[in-house]
């Protein structure tokens, strides 16, 4: 699996019409489903006019992904769905996408409804500026005082984040780094420490 993974590096809008009907289609980035909701919650309050918004996210990448999705009131299936699949389609991670429908007399029926959120979806997606992010992971470690400034250049040299650091018994840091390398930075700390420090994966970022 490749450790970069692509993202929206901006926001962007398109519009389009289909039968009288019109739809904005807005793409955000979105870290978290906090963030993917509420890019929802401010196109509702920037559209209370409109007849629907509905929304679909994808968080995360690969084995971390979160997906969610809403027909907010069209009829199952016809919405949410084909917007997430247009998304999943992209290959885009961290990435909230809001349809707001204005509808104009003319009713679209299920298949018209799947083909009008799909088209505004690839149009919202075309012109979409998109940058890279990298898969990173965060460990937290364990050891002597004597093994400190030792670490501190082996995580300079992994490219690795110091967060947090808790200076009692022990030293504990907890550090975020590429996820290509921490399979090299465990077994330096591993050689450093003689096998008696401790290391243990915590949440991953990215």
């Amino acid at each position: 699996m490749s450790d970069r993974y692509p993202i929206p590096a901006a926001r962007h809008q398109a519009e389009l019409e289909v039968q009288r009907s019109r739809f904005i289609a807005v793409v955000d980035p979105a870290t978290d489903v906090a963030t993917a909701r509420a890019l929802l919650q401010e196109l509702r309050a920037a559209h209370p006019g409109a007849n629907h918004h509905v929304h679909a996210f994808r968080v995360g990448f690969g084995a971390s992904l979160t997906e969610g999705m809403s027909d907010d009131g069209e009829p199952p299936g016809t919405a949410g769905r084909p917007s997430l699949a247009v998304l999943a389609g992209s290959g885009l991670g961290d990435v909230a996408l809001v349809t707001v429908r204005y509808f104009g007399g003319v009713k679209l029926g299920t298949g018209g409804l799947v083909r009008a959120y799909t088209q505004a979806a690839q149009a919202v997606l075309e012109g979409l500026p998109r940058a890279w992010r990298e898969r990173r992971s965060r460990l937290r470690l364990g050891l002597a005082y004597p093994n400190y400034e030792p670490l501190r250049r082996l995580l300079d040299q992994a490219g690795a984040e110091v967060l947090e650091q808790d200076f009692g018994a022990e030293v504990t840091v907890l550090v975020e780094l590429p996820e290509a390398g921490v399979a090299g930075l465990t077994a330096a700390f591993e050689e450093l420490t003689a096998g008696r420090g401790r290391w243990e994966p915590s949440d991953r970022e990215g």
